[in-house]
């Protein structure tokens, strides 16, 4: 693992981020390109998920950036290890691979977005800014690969579509009528200004909502409330 920059008590820029890739000349394109960004100071990287939590307790960073295949411990399970610690960072998935099972293992584990190594760099910096706002993000292929998953009864593992179902539903009933709405706005792509003007709320209203609901549903993010929503099949 190299760390970078340790975390000092003075001014930072607005996004701290580690990126683990196991491979060194990914990493070092990675770190070019994106500490060219104002607001995007690269602070570590890692070679394996394995390096991860220990360089997440050393530089603190806000956004871990991390691919999938590693040689120890895979990005998968690294996500979920880490959006399980008390305030973890986000995490964006950027990888070559687009198979259904990955992009639903990644943010089921908890990841904010996912994106395809081949992305433009300009679209890279923008996901990592859009994570950080509150917006998950997602590329086409995954879109694509997501929406198969989980219209297709085949392709969701483990129980039936009709549990899935079920067991979706009834996590949507603890939330109340403004929070169910908020969800369902959600799951329709929209930004909280978007929620706040369709849905007559104030922007601190609306942010007040998705907590409420990530926190009553024991969710991570707002992709993962689009999850639930898909599976409830209300969208």
């Amino acid at each position: 693992m190299d760390g970078l920059t340790p975390r000092t008590d003075g001014p930072t820029p607005q996004i701290r981020l580690l990126v683990v890739d196991d491979d060194p000349l990914v990493r070092a394109g990675l770190r070019l390109m994106l500490s060219a960004a104002d607001d995007i100071d690269v602070v570590a990287e890692a070679a394996d998920g394995a390096e991860v939590r220990p360089l997440v307790d050393e530089y603190r960073p806000d956004l871990v950036l991390m691919d999938i295949r590693m040689p120890r411990m895979d990005g998968l399970a690294a996500t979920a290890a880490l959006r399980q610690r008390p305030r973890p960072p986000q995490v964006l998935i950027l990888t070559t691979f687009t198979t259904d099972s990955y992009v639903l293992q990644a943010l089921r584990a908890g990841a904010a977005g996912y994106v395809l190594k081949h992305t433009p760099p300009a679209q890279i910096v923008a996901a990592v800014r859009n994570v950080m706002a509150g917006e998950p993000v997602l590329s086409s292929a995954a879109v694509r690969q997501l929406i198969d998953t989980v219209t297709d009864p085949a392709g969701v593992p483990g129980p039936s579509r009709h549990e899935e179902r079920e067991k979706a539903e009834a996590m949507l009933d603890r939330l109340g009528a403004r929070e169910r709405e908020v969800a369902l706005a959600v799951a329709e792509g929209r930004t909280n200004a978007e929620i706040a003007a369709a849905c007559h709320m104030s922007l601190p209203t609306v942010k007040a909502h998705v907590s409420h609901i990530l926190t009553r549903l024991d969710l991570n993010n707002r992709v993962q409330i689009a999850l639930l929503v898909y599976r409830a099949g209300l969208v």
